[in-house]
């Protein structure tokens, strides 16, 4: 059922973008993530466009803006390679890819691949920024 309900609030908003959600599921939004989603909205005009800030997953300071998940659906994708697409999206971010973002994991889809499963995925916990944190010397 949660599914089902998950699923008819998608699709209602095929056609806008989504609030972003930080890793807490509160609604944020720093200057890296508005200059994101700016950036995308221009060079992919997606029908949906999900950004979730994960930084707080991470070793870094509260408040980081370094970590990013998206899910960018646009019919610019159509006949396109996952490595095209994601190109695209490179492209688009490449100022916040040299700077703050220290990684982004795309999903990059067209709106009938999101209407197969329109949710974004989740990114596995972190293990920590250095190998003394997961036990090695």
């Amino acid at each position: 059922m949660l599914r089902a309900q998950l699923a008819r609030c998608m699709v209602s908003m095929a056609t806008r973008a989504c609030v972003a959600r930080d890793s807490a599921g509160s609604a944020t939004g720093g200057p890296v993530e508005a200059a994101i989603r700016a950036k995308l909205e221009q060079a992919l005009s997606p029908e949906v466009l999900e950004l979730r800030n994960e930084s707080g997953g991470h070793a870094v300071p509260a408040g980081s803006e370094t970590h990013f998940r998206v899910a960018v659906v646009s019919s610019r994708f159509e006949g396109m390679s996952p490595l095209q697409r994601h190109r695209l999206v490179h492209e688009a971010l490449s100022e916040e890819l040299a700077g703050p973002v220290h990684a982004l994991a795309i999903q990059a889809k067209t709106p009938a691949q999101w209407r197969e499963n329109p949710q974004l995925d989740t990114s596995p916990p972190c293990l920590g920024g250095s190998k003394k944190t997961r036990g090695t010397s």
